[in-house]
């Protein structure tokens, strides 16, 4: 097998051992924001091969969108990010200041070294300025999902606190 083949194998399956440790609480907590995150970059995937920014060369995922590494790296450090630090901003974002270098300075290069993916008309700190902005568009994000869990909670008590 190829090293593209393995490292993008290897790239998707991995992150998913570590669920093993998540308890299914968090998971189904943060279970939105992942897939919400995962759907606007794989829509930005789309929009970025288009505009010629990066070019995906994933033969797991052949076409715009790598989702090998969407599905798999990205996803997993999403669910794992919020249940270690939702609740605490500053904690957040110094964890995703932290992450997402790792994610566009070395690992990219890794990625790009290997042949599974090639930035053209983007950076690596252009890509590291997107995730940033992106990691706290998304606390927003959980934060009003959040809110509106409270909220139906709140109202569901009050109606049976009525009914009985």
């Amino acid at each position: 097998m190829k090293k593209k083949k393995v490292f993008s194998l290897a790239m998707i399956i991995l992150p998913w051992l570590t669920i093993l440790f998540m308890d299914k609480k968090s998971f189904l907590r943060y279970l939105p924001v992942a897939s919400f995150v995962n759907l606007f970059i794989s829509v930005f995937s789309v929009i970025s091969n288009k505009r010629s920014w990066w070019v995906n060369k994933n033969p797991f995922s052949p076409g715009n969108v790598d989702f090998s590494y969407i599905l798999g790296p990205y996803f997993v450090a999403t669910l794992w990010i919020f249940k270690l630090t939702f609740g605490n901003f500053p904690k957040y974002l110094i964890t995703n200041v932290v992450l997402n270098t790792l994610n566009a300075f070395p690992m990219a290069y890794a990625w790009e070294k290997v042949g599974a993916f090639k930035f053209k008309k983007i950076n690596h700190i252009g890509w590291y300025f997107i995730c940033i902005i992106l990691s706290i568009i998304i606390y927003g994000y959980q934060y009003l999902v959040e809110k509106t869990i409270v909220n139906q909670n709140k109202m569901n008590s009050e109606k049976n606190h009525l009914d009985q």
